[in-house]
């Protein structure tokens, strides 16, 4: 932070009684602001409110996350807290201004949104990870400070304590907040998500802003019918923020209820939607991972493909990829650990970043991992596995085709080794066994040839393509942020472009060579504590990308602070930290206390220099000194 503050309360110890003052920087953002009717804002203009500044980047799916987590607050407690969301881009495209005005609609935040493109606010609050929350009291003093999910319930009780210290002191303001929203645009579609074919030659097509299915006749534009009744919720005839579609051996299509956290189907046939997998919460940490799938918790189910005789899930909030078996009704993990990174290997130690779109053909399951930029595939290992090839058995491996890593992406074509994508969301196989990749924030189609392992670019100068489909000759991309459906021949010669080659765009931080302190800092919320019936409550992962960089250190551990030891002649490099703590309500009288898990993944980008910190503290909750 800015200023010197008082030392954060230990993992082990309540927070204290008295907050620490620290005064917060103003907010500067380069693009302006959004959903305030064109009136900018100074920290001045928000006294005497509570103010939530929630760094977000629109890629990240813990973002998504928060943004849900924050509406009930929001609407509970509107004429006291203004929540401000302070974008902040990861990649280049989420730095384009339309971007941002595009992505505040199609996720529906209702409170201001401050365009930073250039991170200004983002250095001057010291963030060092998506999602990451600010806690602004009434007199322009910072609070509090959250990273990663599962924060809302503390949030929650501290804008209730800032309420009657400061309406006791007369510092709190009431009244309607800086929200403005903007004019709705009439269109079929709005910021559709994916599309199949229907057996019939219709078009299904997930709706996504809208909350509903749309069914299109062959032209791609004519509606047919709306399936759902296009408000965001869980009933019989609702979806929300639908994506994948799958068809089934059945006829019925299986939806990926992405934000409901579930998987439905609908049935073209009676127009019947039911629930089959998800309880429609969020799975976190611990939960079940298998089981009877009404029974196990998903985590934002982005796209699912038939294959293998199942249904995959590209399970983008907890970077795996699990099965759903129509024929016993059950669910369980299939690749990854739920640390998130490019790693092959089998599928049980296979790291993933935010899945994001799965096509099948006979001996592979191709994926767009989109926070990776990469294009991956999943086959299984020749003599190993079930019969029916379903499960985390050691019967798949994973691989890489086109991709290196979370921080560098691009558009650049030829040998996939060095070929670049940039946050793809959609993948289609094609006759020729080469698959089409929707590179949505490269505004392209791309196509990968695994015969000759090239990458060339089939069409440029669409809109956020998140998905297409095979209709006859053609191929059909939904053009996400144009809101349609775009039909195009597939080309014999690929368009030639001109190469770049970005990395995301952070400071490094410099470290000193030699030891380093990692300090994960986590207060338990006011009136809880650490949960230790059942053992340690917190959870430390550590790696790197080179590996190299450390010499020891690495590996998972439950206390939030461990020595790290940086290899010599390693100068610089990501290092990978997850961390998990759990608290509960502290009530002796309670038998069955509330319990809640705070989570968060940090890739801090760092460089060893002499004069560089012997310690690096990140906050999972509280402020750091």
């Amino acid at each position: 932070m800015n200023d010197a503050t008082p030392a954060p309360a230990s993992a082990t110890t309540p927070a204290p009684s008295r907050r620490a003052r620290v005064r917060a920087p103003e907010l500067i953002g380069k693009g302006g602001w959004l959903n305030t009717g064109d009136t900018s804002y100074t920290l001045a203009d928000l006294r005497g409110r509570i103010v939530i500044l929630d760094f977000w980047t629109f890629c990240c799916i813990n973002c998504l996350h928060v943004l849900d987590e924050l509406r009930e607050l929001e609407e509970k407690h509107r004429d006291t807290v203004v929540i401000i969301g302070v974008h902040s881009p990861k990649f280049v495209h989420e730095a384009e201004h339309q971007a941002v005005v595009d992505a505040v609609e199609r996720y529906e935040v209702h409170h201001p949104v401050l365009d930073d493109p250039e991170l200004a606010t983002w250095k001057q609050y010291a963030v060092r990870a998506w999602p990451t929350l600010v806690v602004v009291d009434p007199e322009g003093y910072v609070v509090a400070q959250h990273a990663g999910e599962g924060h809302a319930h503390a949030i929650a009780r501290l804008v209730e304590e800032l309420e009657a210290e400061h309406a006791a002191k007369g510092t709190l303001r009431r009244g309607d907040g800086p929200y403005v929203p903007p004019e709705p645009v009439a269109t079929d579609l709005r910021f559709p998500g994916k599309a199949l074919v229907l057996p019939g030659g219709n078009l299904l097509v997930s709706d996504s802003t809208r909350h509903q299915l749309v069914e299109l006749a062959p032209d791609g534009e004519t509606v047919v019918r709306r399936i759902g009744n296009g408000e965001r919720g869980f009933g019989p005839d609702s979806f929300s923020e639908p994506q994948g579609l799958a068809l089934l051996p059945d006829g019925r299509v299986i939806v990926a209820d992405t934000v409901n956290h579930a998987l439905r189907a609908f049935d073209p046939a009676t127009g019947a939607i039911e629930t089959v997998a998800g309880t429609g919460r969020q799975w976190m940490q611990g939960s079940p991972a298998a089981g009877p799938a009404l029974e196990v918790a998903l985590s934002s189910p982005w796209d699912v493909a038939w294959w293998a005789g199942r249904v995959w899930i590209a399970m983008a909030g907890v970077h795996q990829l699990w099965t759903y078996d129509p024929a016993t009704g059950t669910v369980e993990v299939a690749a990854g650990t739920t640390n998130e990174g490019l790693v092959d290997g089998p599928a049980a130690e296979a790291w993933f970043a935010q899945p994001s779109g799965l096509a099948a053909t006979e001996d592979r399951l191709w994926i767009a991992d989109s926070e990776t930029s990469a294009l991956r595939y999943a086959e299984r290992v020749e003599g190993e596995g079930g019969a029916d090839g379903g499960g985390a058995d050691g019967g798949f491996v994973i691989r890489t085709a086109v991709g290196t890593g979370l921080f560098d992406f691009g558009h650049r074509d030829g040998a996939a080794a060095q070929a670049l994508l940039q946050h793809p969301l959609g993948v289609t196989a094609l006759p020729d066994g080469s698959v089409a990749v929707s590179d949505t924030y490269n505004h392209a189609l791309r196509r990968y040839d695994p015969s000759t392992g090239e990458v060339t670019t089939l069409a440029t100068d669409l809109r956020e393509p998140s998905d297409a489909v095979l209709v006859g000759e053609d191929i059909v991309v939904v053009e996400s942020a144009r809101h349609r459906l775009t039909r195009l021949r597939l080309p014999d010669e690929a368009v030639r472009v001109e190469a770049v080659a970005h990395r995301t765009r952070r400071a490094a931080t410099e470290v000193a060579p030699g030891a380093l302190l990692l300090d994960v800092v986590f207060t338990a919320p006011g009136g809880q504590k650490l949960d230790t019936r059942y053992g340690p409550s917190t959870r430390l992962l550590v790696s790197a990308t080179p590996p190299e960089l450390l010499a020891d250190g690495g590996g998972a551990g439950t206390d939030l602070s461990r020595g790290l030891v940086l290899a010599e002649g390693v100068t610089e490099g990501v290092l990978h930290v997850s961390a998990m703590a759990a608290s509960c309500d502290d009530d002796p009288a309670n038998e069955y206390p509330a319990c809640h898990v705070h989570q968060q993944d940090w890739g801090v980008p760092v460089r060893v220099t002499e004069s560089g910190t012997s310690r690096l503290g990140l906050v999972l909750a509280g402020l750091d000194a």
